[in-house]
């Protein structure tokens, strides 16, 4: 393993260090809970936004603070879920009278944690809703998870519902928005290679140099199935028929496209992926509004992709428009 760390103990701690030194107008790094939140918050004229997870998905979630999109990020060590009292304090930081939302992907730790922060919370007076998100369709059920698991699609939930609380709406209204966005975004993944822990130092699972994993996870879950390296098209054309047959779309929608690296593919080749999904979806007749190509929801090192389908309408679209001002500008 060669890869930029001290004691593997400190990789997120000094991580997040780093991510604060950079960025010392706007971000506000607390050690104590090993989060990091936006300098200004809590506003009084706004409901919080939260989001965490294990770290490791880097931007997701601690580079994605920051005005229009997260009040803070409570991320736990890599690939593990963030201790219930992290998140509490978290909480307890950012509460604003409006109220706070956590955004959570569904992996049984993550859930957990967040649950219990959330009736901790409510106990306080402070007004907490959990918003758990699910649009993977790889798998109904993976080790990790009971339903679907949440992984680059949340991107768009946490700018949409940004969006909404920045512009004053109220706790419920923010929640619905949220609700909506997810319920129409649909992703999928494949890795071509596993990835490398710190802490473990060596690779997370065993893949042959001619093996794909289709449908993998984030955390290297198991997917649908290992099969054999194939063609950049079949192998990118599968995993969009997946997408568009799930919520379906349809011919005549419109929508929002992310082709997501997973850590460990050159840019060049997410833009390869990208000309067949773009193809693809043309022949279909459906028509994209917008495109993000690049990494947003990563597996540490993990060479791989997935694409990301949100199906828009007019409330979505200008959501998603808003301005945001966050370390890494992806939108």
């Amino acid at each position: 393993m060669k890869k930029f760390v001290n004691d593997p103990r400190d990789y997120v701690a000094q991580m997040l260090e780093g991510l604060a030194l950079a960025n010392p107008d706007t971000l506000r790094y607390v050690p104590e809970y090993n989060l990091i939140m936006r300098a200004d918050a809590p506003r009084e004229d706004k409901v919080s936004i939260v989001q965490g997870s294990g770290s490791g998905h880097e931007p997701a979630h601690v580079m994605t603070v920051g005005k229009g999109m997260l009040d803070a990020a409570c991320p736990g060590d890599v690939f593990s879920a963030p201790p219930a009292e992290s998140v509490y304090e978290t909480v307890r930081l950012v509460a604003s009278p409006k109220g706070v939302l956590l955004l959570v992907n569904n992996y049984t730790g993550d859930r957990m944690a967040f649950e219990m922060a959330e009736e901790l919370s409510q106990a306080d007076g402070v007004s907490v809703r959990t918003l758990f998100i699910d649009d993977d369709v790889a798998v109904q059920d993976s080790t990790y998870t009971v339903g679907r698991r949440g992984v680059a699609g949340n991107f768009f939930v946490m700018k949409a519902v940004g969006a909404a609380a920045e512009r004053g709406a109220d706790l419920d209204e923010v929640y619905r928005i949220g609700e909506k966005v997810n319920s129409v975004t649909r992703t999928m993944g494949m890795a071509l290679t596993a990835c490398t822990p710190p802490a473990k130092g060596s690779p997370l699972f065993e893949l042959p140099d001619d093996a794909v994993e289709m449908g993998v996870g984030i955390h290297g879950e198991p997917g649908r199935r290992r099969e054999e390296l194939r063609s950049a098209d079949e192998m990118v054309g599968e995993l969009v028929e997946a997408v568009v047959d799930d919520l379906p779309f349809s011919a005549g929608d419109r929508v929002a496209l992310m082709v997501n690296g997973l850590g460990g593919t050159p840019i060049g080749e997410l833009y390869l992926v990208y000309g067949r999904v773009h193809r693809q979806l043309a022949e279909r007749g459906i028509e994209i509004w917008r495109s993000y190509v690049g990494e947003y929801c990563t597996s540490l090192d993990m060479a791989g992709a997935s694409v990301t389908l949100v199906r828009l309408d007019d409330e979505i679209t200008e959501l998603l428009a808003d301005p945001a001002e966050i370390p890494i500008r992806v939108f």
